[in-house]
């Protein structure tokens, strides 16, 4: 758990958060990925609220019975990763998204539905507490990808000044910048601060530096 919350959920979705969970230039080795493994996959659904205890420890002792089913989902999701990475990554930049990577989001909704089960205690929300497969912590991110691509306003879907991360802007005025003020807001105003105050050194030692004519009248 250490390893997975050291990346912040300020996505406002469940989708966007799992695309955070790594930061780095696209197309490139990331600066630093938090997935590592099936069982930080497990670690961070839980941490994501995605797993309830019960369920992030029945899938535990699962993949110590199915290590190569386990692998195999881990690897699936870092696919999953990838091409919501390029969807949501593509909208903040003002793109549309790829229609293989629309395909495989549909493909994958279809198997999430596949496995869910509409809750009324729950306004008839979908929800997988009966599923045990080892795909259960992707099923409701895939499922939150598609709600937020057919609800939201893509133009609130964007991408941190500071960093990589992606967040649904939920502000009033559409106004917000950072992934969160104590992160890349706080380092973007001290950057700010720092070049400011450089920049108003330099012209006092200019107009220190300056000659100064003598004035009128004296010698």
């Amino acid at each position: 758990m250490e390893t997975v919350t050291r990346m912040r959920l300020v996505g406002g979705n469940l989708a966007l958060d799992f695309v955070n969970t790594r930061v780095g230039p696209p197309g490139a080795a990331p600066d630093d990925d938090v997935l590592t493994g099936y069982p930080e996959l497990i670690a961070w659904g839980r941490y994501a609220g995605d797993l309830t205890d019960a369920e992030a420890t029945a899938l535990r002792h699962h993949a110590r019975d199915d290590a190569a089913g386990a692998e195999t989902t881990f690897l699936r999701a870092l696919h999953t990763r990838d091409y919501l990475d390029a969807i949501f990554q593509g909208l903040a930049a003002g793109r549309s998204p790829d229609p293989t990577a629309l395909a495989r989001l549909r493909d994958d909704e279809a198997d999430a539905i596949a496995h869910a089960q509409l809750d009324p205690d729950s306004g008839f929300a979908w929800t997988w507490r009966d599923d045990h497969s080892p795909a259960r912590p992707l099923r409701p991110v895939v499922h939150a990808a598609i709600t937020l691509l057919t609800t939201a306003t893509t133009q609130r879907i964007k991408r941190c000044e500071g960093c990589s991360f992606v967040f649904h802007d939920e502000s009033k005025n559409r106004s917000r910048r950072w992934c969160s003020m104590e992160d890349c807001g706080t380092a973007e105003k001290m950057r700010r601060y720092v070049a400011a105050r450089r920049s108003r050194l330099m012209r006092e030692r200019s107009s220190d530096a300056t000659p100064r004519r003598p004035s009128a009248g004296l010698p």
